[in-house]
């Protein structure tokens, strides 16, 4: 619920604005703030759990989350929408790394590659469908669907959540850090703010630079923080350990490149080779389609072969995938397109899980909390990044190929996005050969 409806409501941009009365473009305010919100909330997630125990901060979180979206879908104006959606983004910030950390702290070390196969379903699956789910709900039904599915799902989720997830709590939980809060949410605002701002057209370069630069600035001070500090709020120590600085560090690249794909098909399908949003939206359950029927061999490929095996080979074989995307056009056969998708999808199954397992694999179970906090702050960068990144590329090589054939500017984004797949494959390379090995045996 949280990984979809960060994106889900662009399908339905054009509805909504009707509705409201405002532009398509203003309904990306309600975007901008749900991603805000749960960018801010995320490095505060770790110590909620610890100070009021992880079942009653996830309850309330799956709580917020389904209140927010009845809100959102009873929203008479767009202000009304944001400030709903702000609410929601409260719940998913809060929703999704303590869910995590249930599981992580409750899990056996011989049990991870499993138990996190299954934490990755959501991140793979629900960026690919929400295109054509968005597309569905808003052309058989209405906008309002979109936030309405989520209520019978939240009320399900809280109830077997009140049964099921067990009541961890630390037994000394230090003073919360405002100071590095405060930083760190400037850092993350002004950072989702001015990648948000880069897909707009005209694209404001201006403010996006000042935004960029408060990121940076801001962002530099909370490290700096962070590093003095008695008790920080993102705990930077993970970053010693070499297999959760792997994770996080070419992962998070990996996590960004990644990303971008499910934004550019399908405008590459609809802009590039003049199909209807529903063709695009159809063709893109391809790369769903290889996650998951991939998805009941990936833990027995990292068990067989390793972590260091596994990712060299998924990482080079995705910047081959997006070579290959670039060489697509508008007279390829269609069997040739759903299988250079399909070959996405099955190569980001494996690759995801493989990062998502590796980062955690030695960290103790004291620095689970923090590194897991500091884990979920990382991969909402990437994830913002990627498709941020996408669309700055995606703007220069239109410029650069004006005159060109429009499906030719996302044939070289995809060109590059599968050249900066090869930081990951070196550092893969890189690897210890044993890295990951407590995990990987059983």
């Amino acid at each position: 619920m949280e990984i979809l409806d960060g994106t889900i409501i662009a399908t339905a941009a054009a509805g909504m604005a009707a509705d409201l009365h405002v532009r398509p473009v203003d309904i990306n305010l309600a975007m901008t703030a749900y991603l805000i919100t749960l960018a801010v909330g995320i490095p505060i997630s770790g110590w909620l759990a610890e100070r009021y125990g992880a079942r009653r901060v996830f309850t309330a979180a799956i709580a917020i989350f389904t209140v927010a979206s009845l809100l959102c879908a009873a929203s008479p104006n767009l202000a009304f929408l944001c400030g709903a959606r702000m609410l929601q983004g409260l719940g998913g910030a809060l929703m999704v790394p303590v869910g995590r950390l249930v599981v992580l702290r409750d899990a056996d070390r011989k049990e991870f590659l499993e138990a996190i196969a299954y934490l990755t379903w959501p991140a793979l699956i629900a960026p690919v469908i929400a295109p054509a789910l968005g597309g569905l709900l808003t052309t058989y039904a209405s906008w309002h669907w979109i936030f309405l599915v989520n209520v019978p799902l939240g009320i399900l989720a809280f109830a077997v959540a009140l049964k099921v997830v067990p009541s961890i709590r630390a037994h000394k939980v230090p003073p919360p850090d405002w100071t590095g809060f405060v930083l760190c949410g400037i850092a993350l605002a002004a950072l989702v703010i001015g990648l948000e701002q880069i897909g707009a057209a005209p694209t404001p370069w201006a403010a996006v630079v000042l935004w960029l630069v408060l990121a940076l600035t801001s962002g530099m001070a909370a490290l700096w923080w962070f590093k003095r500090s008695r008790h920080p709020l993102l705990d930077l120590r993970a970053l010693r350990i070499p297999t959760f600085r792997v994770g996080n560090g070419g992962g998070a690249l990996y996590r960004l490149v990644i990303n971008a794909v499910p934004f550019l098909l399908p405008l590459m399908f609809m802009l590039g080779f003049g199909w209807t949003a529903f063709e695009a939206g159809l063709m893109t359950m391809a790369v769903f389609a290889g996650n998951v029927l991939i998805k009941p061999a990936t833990s027995p490929l990292i068990r067989r072969f390793g972590f260091r095996t596994v990712l060299l080979l998924s990482n080079l074989g995705g910047a081959l995938v997006l070579g290959a995307c670039a060489l697509l056009g508008p007279g390829t056969p269609l069997a040739a397109i759903a299988a250079v998708l399909f070959a996405s999808g099955v190569l980001r199954s494996v690759g995801f899980s493989a990062y998502n397992t590796l980062q955690f694999a030695d960290v103790p179970q004291a620095g689970m909390s923090g590194a897991n906090t500091l884990s979920s702050t990382i991969a909402q960068i990437a994830t913002g990044l990627g498709v941020a990144v996408g669309a700055l590329i995606l703007r220069a090589a239109g410029a650069l190929l004006a005159g060109a054939p429009p499906v030719a500017a996302y044939q070289w984004t995809f060109a590059v996005l599968g050249v900066l797949m090869l930081y990951p494959v070196v550092e893969a390379l890189l690897m210890h050969r044993s890295a990951g090995e407590v995990v990987r045996t059983r």
